[in-house]
This record gives C-alpha cells, structure tokens and sequence, in this order.
C-alpha cells in the first residue's frame, strides 16, 4: 500500500543550519554553556549530526538557507485510539544528493526520542531565541482556560468562550489578554471557587512563550503542528498526543524508546532529513 504523506508546513534556514530537535529543551541548551547554534554549526560543518547534552537532544543538518523547506509526514495508526500519528516526519533541505554518494544507502545521523512536549524543526539560530514554559512573553500576552466540575458555574459568573483544539471543543478561557490582566483574571476565578466550593475548578495561564505558541498553532491540525516566528525564522512545531506518547514513546531514551534519524535522497535526488518511528503492530487483543 501506498504511503499517505500529510503537509505540515514549511519552515526556513537562513543560517545555513536545520535543527531537530526536542521542544522541552531547546532553550536549555544556552544554559549548559553553549548556545545550540554553535554546537549545530559543529555539527553540520561534518554533514550533520547528533547533539546530546544532559536531557536536551536534538540534529542539526546542513540546509538551504535561500528558500522555504518543506516539512511533512507519513502516518500509521495509533494504539492509543487508532487515529494517524506520525510514522516518518520528512524535510526537504533544498540541497542535492552528492553523486558521489550513493542514493540507495541512508546516512544514519543518530536517534532521537519523541518528546512528550513535542519536537521542533528550526534554523539552529533563529532557536537560539526560544523562550520556554518558564520565560516571560516577548508579546506580554497570555490565554487563561478553566474546567472541571463548576466550569459552567464558572462560565455564567464570568464568561469565556469555548475554544476548539485538536478538533473536538476546549475548555472556556480567554485568548490573548495582557499578562497583568490574565494573572488577574485567573486570580479571580480561583478565589471564586475557593470562596463558594474549595475545589473543583482547574485555572491554567498560558503565557505567549514559544512553548505556547508553537502548541496553539497546532490546534487545527490533525496531526498537531504548527508553524510559529522564532528569532526571525519560519519554525515548525508538533505537539504529541498524549495518550499516543504514553503507549508507544513512554520512558523515551531511558526506556530505549528511540528512533533513527538519516540523511536520505528523495525520487528526485533531493536531500532530505528522515526521523523514522516503526508503525505499532497490533496483535489479536489490541483488536
């Protein structure tokens, strides 16, 4: 049967350098003393390679760095809930296969492990700038949601609408508020429910950091990315479902959960970047 191969977008490297890598990470990497761009040019001045340091995983590539570079992927069920999840994610480099080389041997650059917060696809640079769940917004924005079991009472003290994510309806909340007022908003509904039920309602403030950003921009697709401006740079985002991450990816490198990640040539003779994650075989009970 004939792969089914999905778009996800196109991101750009204006540095010359392509990075894949885990999304929890990308902005420790400047905090164990190198930033990422400089340990990916290293890399990539070889052809390409795989970074490890501490927890943060990630390969950086040689790319075009004059033209958008497609990413997409082919899917196989989930074990989780059979849906389609990601079996190879593919990225186009904008780079001819050397022929000298032969088109019919992948080159294995490393593994990586699927991130439970997701994998991020970016020019090694523009990563540089990543601001995670613990930095502060570069736009001073946040969304605030809320749910449990008084959200509706929540929602006729106070409002918010419903927004939709990965196609069935989200929890109430607020898009977009200045930060100073999401902290207050959210301050309010908790002291509500402490007030009137001690517990019972969840609040969540998701400040504007790239983390949130790349997530929300993968909302509407079915396969959970999203393209986001990072440091200047077109970065792709894929946020994994967390049922699917916990039956087929769970304990990631420490529980051997890895996955090869090869330079290949395409039917055109391109060169692109594959990450490869085996189709989950389903025996007789999982039917």
């Amino acid at each position: 049967m004939a792969e089914t191969w999905v778009e996800l977008g196109s991101v750009d490297a204006p540095s010359g350098v392509l990075v894949l890598g885990m999304a929890r990470w990308i902005d420790y990497w400047r905090k164990l003393g190198q930033p990422l761009s400089g340990r990916a040019r290293a890399a990539a001045s070889s052809g390409g390679g795989h970074l490890r340091e501490w927890l943060c995983e990630a390969v950086a590539v040689p790319a075009a760095a004059d033209r958008p570079l497609g990413v997409r992927a082919s899917t196989s069920p989930s074990p989780f809930d059979e849906e389609p999840a990601i079996a190879t994610l593919e990225i186009s480099l904008g780079r001819k296969w050397p022929e000298s080389a032969d088109r019919s041997v992948p080159v294995r650059l490393g593994d990586l492990p699927v991130d439970r917060c997701g994998m991020v696809v970016g020019d090694a640079t523009g990563l540089d700038a990543w601001t995670g769940m613990n930095d502060e917004p570069a736009d001073g924005l946040a969304d605030v949601f809320y749910w449990g079991r008084y959200a509706d009472d929540a929602h006729a003290e106070f409002g918010g609408e419903r927004t939709a994510q990965y196609g069935v309806e989200g929890p109430h909340g607020w898009l977009d508020l200045p930060l100073a007022e999401a902290v207050a908003r959210a301050a309010e509904l908790t002291a509500w429910c402490d007030r009137l039920h001690g517990k019972g309602l969840a609040v969540s403030i998701d400040k504007h950091t790239d983390d949130h950003r790349f997530r929300r921009a993968g909302w509407h697709h079915p396969l959970r990315a999203g393209v986001i401006e990072v440091g200047g740079c077109q970065a792709l985002g894929i946020e994994w479902d967390q049922g699917d991450h916990s039956m087929r990816h769970h304990g990631e490198r420490d529980a051997g959960q890895v996955y090869p990640v090869t330079l290949e040539a395409d039917a055109a003779g391109e060169t692109v970047l594959r990450w490869t994650i085996p189709p989950y075989e389903f025996d007789d009970e999982d039917e």
